[in-house]
């Protein structure tokens, strides 16, 4: 380890990748490498953990964060007040599948058979979400490829109980300005084209507007935003029609959360 740092790793880092790969020192030197170039960690290993799974990942998915960990507690809160026993839930854009089998497992260790529709545009970040969901054994999950609701079966119309998401909300200027190790993450998955006179907003701005029809009479959605489009999402909310919606804080103590009950 004390080579690897030696090399420029830091020291837990250099750890992690001994852990993973220091039985085979041809696959620790090629991490090394990766590593040292500036692929994030998460890649390099192959799999990162998000609540209570081990996630497979790699350049095709967006690496999930802390923030939306605290997302996928919000929707745990919101459908345990709606009383659901077996919730239908759609994940927009799930990438690795992060939110919506997090959601699976957890509903399903308090007793709740849900059921997952996991949507994404790109067919290579279902084939990961698949994978993931192959893993921690969750099948109650069928895979859609449709850019948002353009492409879903139309039968499922108002009938969720809940729809989730952490869409890109990103916008072109802000992404200049953001740490290099960012690039290698897939670029449609962070950057949104500015809507409304809100930068990064048209893909927040899009879910609000459609996901007020496909959600069921006393569905929810759960959308994660950027800390500076709180104002934006609720008025978005409230011109669409939602009876009621507000927003949750994250950790550090911005606005990340919309909750918006039809």
């Amino acid at each position: 380890m004390a080579r690897l740092v030696a090399a420029g790793l830091e020291r837990r880092e250099a750890r992690w990748l001994v852990e993973e790969f220091g039985d085979d020192p041809d696959a620790l030197e090629a991490a090394t490498c990766r590593r040292l170039k500036g692929e994030p960690l998460q890649y390099v290993i192959g799999h990162w953990p998000f609540r209570n799974l081990d996630l497979d990942l790699d350049e095709r998915v967006l690496i999930p964060r802390p923030e939306t960990e605290e997302l996928v507690d919000v929707a745990l809160q919101e459908l345990a007040a709606g009383n659901q026993s077996a919730p239908l839930v759609l994940d927009l854009g799930c990438g690795s599948g992060a939110i919506g089998l997090s959601l699976l497992t957890e509903l399903g260790e308090r007793g709740i058979r849900a059921s997952l529709v996991a949507l994404d545009a790109s067919l290579e970040a279902l084939a990961n979400a698949r994978a993931n969901a192959l893993k921690h054994g969750l099948h109650a999950v069928s895979f859609v490829e449709s850019d948002w609701f353009g492409s879903l079966d139309p039968t499922l119309r108002g009938r969720f109980d809940l729809i989730v998401a952490n869409p890109p909300y990103v916008s072109e200027d802000e992404f200049t300005h953001l740490e290099p190790v960012l690039r290698y993450e897939p670029r449609d998955a962070l950057v949104a084209s500015d809507a409304n006179g809100v930068g990064g907003f048209s893909d927040l701005a899009r879910i609000i507007r459609e996901a007020f029809d496909w959600l069921g009479p006393t569905g929810v959605l759960v959308l994660e935003h950027g800390d500076l489009q709180g104002e934006a999402v609720q008025c978005a909310a409230k011109t669409a029609g939602y009876r009621e919606c507000h927003d949750v804080f994250d950790i550090a103590g911005h606005p990340r959360v919309l909750v918006a009950r039809k």
